[in-house]
């Protein structure tokens, strides 16, 4: 009887640890700048805070969602350094990577206003790149050879939310309401991805 229940246990214990679960499927946001690193600043608002509290947003609507689970390259006022967001990116192997960030412009007030989208030249960050721009409403989309979407080995886009020294741009983005707003349309991006 003391062989039947050991062979029983080990039937059991075989089939339990040969169970492979389903991976995870993983989106990157990257709150740009943060720490020291201010990112673009006027009026007191700073770049670090709104990219920062736009991502917590993203990660917090998304909670419940099965299909992905977000992961953020910073979750408080640190600064990972390019390298270290790119290795944890490489190392989580995301389905899809999205870089924060607001614009500025030499002016101290600029008339120039709205989102921008750069990416490399692949499809796939190109493809993410389009379904973002016809969720915010056509944003203009450019090729820059940036550190983050040219070391992520996934389809990567860096976003320029608004300029920052544009006061309609700089008063949506950094108010709750502009960020919760943001923050649902990346979740309606990821969610329908890809």
């Amino acid at each position: 009887m003391k062989g039947i229940k050991l062979l029983a246990l080990s039937l059991f214990s075989t089939a339990f640890l040969s169970f492979t679960p389903i991976s995870k499927k993983y989106i990157i946001i990257d709150a740009g700048h943060g720490g020291n690193d201010l990112g673009a600043n006027h009026s007191g608002i700073y770049e670090k805070n709104i990219t920062l509290n736009i991502a917590k947003e993203i990660q917090k609507l998304n909670e419940k969602q099965e299909k992905y689970e977000i992961v953020l390259t910073r979750t408080s006022d640190a600064f990972p350094t390019l390298t270290d967001r790119t290795n944890q990116i490489n190392k989580l192997n995301p389905e899809l990577v999205i870089s924060l960030h607001m614009n500025s412009n030499p002016e101290k007030e600029t008339a120039k206003e709205g989102q921008e989208i750069y990416v490399q030249n692949t499809d796939g960050s190109r493809n993410l790149a389009e379904k973002i721009s016809k969720k915010f409403g056509s944003c203009e989309i450019k090729e820059r050879n940036l550190h983050i979407l040219r070391e992520s080995k996934s389809p990567a886009v860096v976003m320029e939310l608004g300029f920052i020294n544009n006061k309609k741009d700089r008063e949506y983005v950094s108010s709750e309401k502009g960020q919760k707003e943001i923050a649902q349309k990346f979740v309606e991006v990821i969610n329908e991805y890809p």
